[in-house]
């Protein structure tokens, strides 16, 4: 469920979306646009609508209730399921809705063929293999009987036949791509040796930029790419991903502004003490907001245009930040966590470096809270 009744706000621009799917269409290929977990926490439908609008023809979710949810909200293009029907009631929601779902064994696929055959209904289906991330998929081995089953099976229609790649972003594991990419061709290549015909997905973002052209394969799924965040951020291959623009900037509120003397503790534990006298600010954020703990003493946020670092412990919905040497900061000022203007905005790769995890999970989280969308791309 959302967070509700706080002062933080997550701001979309939609059209920054739309640009960097634009940008990642030109490597060539259909891209789908994965818009799974609520679009990375952008926002479903707002993000979907907005990429149909711009031509983009299939869209990525995760769960097939997910997917029946973007169908009713008025997407009429290809939805694809990545986690495929996960539960019986799955396969009949999934057919109802015209959705594509990923299946990865023998098992789900026998179930949904049977659910088909009782309410004679044919499902659209991709088939996931595991070529290296050993998560889920059948094998390449497993390749000849599935052609011989799916042959058998008329009510199930191969729409794509997808993996995916585990070091695509590492250009030190660039390598592993390769043979994951090779796995892969054979597998494709002996599907339509026993008559199947479908797309071959294997590139994600990173695959995109960096091995779109040489892995060659029908469509590529841009994931975290489509948000603005460039996957090969502070490597060698860093220049692959300009051109990618931010799309959320997540703001709060600032609750008070006092002095902190030399030698004064702040917050839970006393893990700050002044060493000299300082001028500090509470923020209306801090963990029941998606604002990580993990934080304290060592993140920033960004106050007019300045980065202001971050003193003591996050609290539940407080958090501390010196402000000394500002002027005129008072109650009710507007403070960002996410984006902000000036050399000290904070990107989505810094947070997630101080907070010690990845950008995926700073917006997953960060798009929990209220959101607004700053263009009328999203139709709001």
């Amino acid at each position: 469920m959302p967070i509700a009744h706080n002062y933080l706000r997550t701001r979309v621009r939609v059209s920054s979306i739309v640009r960097n799917y634009e940008l990642l269409r030109r490597n060539g290929g259909q891209v789908i646009a994965v818009v799974k977990a609520d679009a990375y926490g952008h926002g479903l439908r707002e993000t979907a609508s907005a990429l149909a609008a711009a031509g983009c023809e299939a869209f990525a979710i995760g769960s097939v209730a997910e997917g029946a949810a973007l169908r009713d909200g008025g997407i009429t293009g290809e939805i694809i399921s990545l986690l495929g029907p996960v539960m019986p009631q799955d396969d009949t929601l999934a057919i109802e809705r015209g959705l594509v779902v990923f299946l990865h064994d023998f098992e789900q696929l026998g179930r949904l063929a049977g659910t088909c055959t009782a309410l004679g209904r044919t499902a659209r289906v991709a088939l996931k293999f595991d070529t290296g991330m050993a998560r889920l998929g059948f094998t390449e081995t497993d390749a000849g009987r599935l052609a011989e089953v799916l042959g058998r099976t008329p009510c199930l229609e191969v729409a794509m036949v997808s993996s995916h790649l585990a070091t695509a972003d590492d250009p030190a594991a660039f390598e592993f791509v390769a043979e994951q990419g090779a796995r892969f061709a054979r597998i494709c290549q002996n599907l339509r040796r026993g008559g199947l015909r479908f797309r071959a997905s294997l590139c994600n973002s990173a695959g995109i930029l960096a091995h779109g052209e040489s892995l060659g394969f029908d469509a590529r799924r841009a994931g975290i790419a489509l948000y603005g965040v460039n996957p090969f951020a502070a490597t060698s291959r860093e220049e692959l991903g300009r051109g990618l623009v931010p799309a959320m900037e997540t703001v709060t509120r600032i609750v008070s502004v006092h002095d902190l003397p030399r030698g004064a503790p702040i917050s839970y534990g006393r893990t700050f003490v002044a060493e000299r006298d300082m001028r500090v600010a509470i923020v209306a954020a801090g963990y029941a907001d998606a604002y990580s703990r993990a934080l304290s003493n060592k993140g920033f946020m960004c106050l007019s245009g300045r980065r202001v670092p971050i003193l003591g412990r996050v609290c539940m919905q407080l958090t501390a930040v010196d402000v000394t040497g500002l002027d005129a900061v008072g109650p009710g000022d507007l403070i960002h966590l996410l984006g902000g203007d000036g050399p000290g905005a904070i990107s989505a790769d810094d947070l997630a470096l101080w907070w010690g995890t990845i950008p995926y999970e700073v917006f997953c989280l960060l798009g929990l809270n209220p959101r607004e969308y700053l263009d009328s791309a999203s139709g709001t």
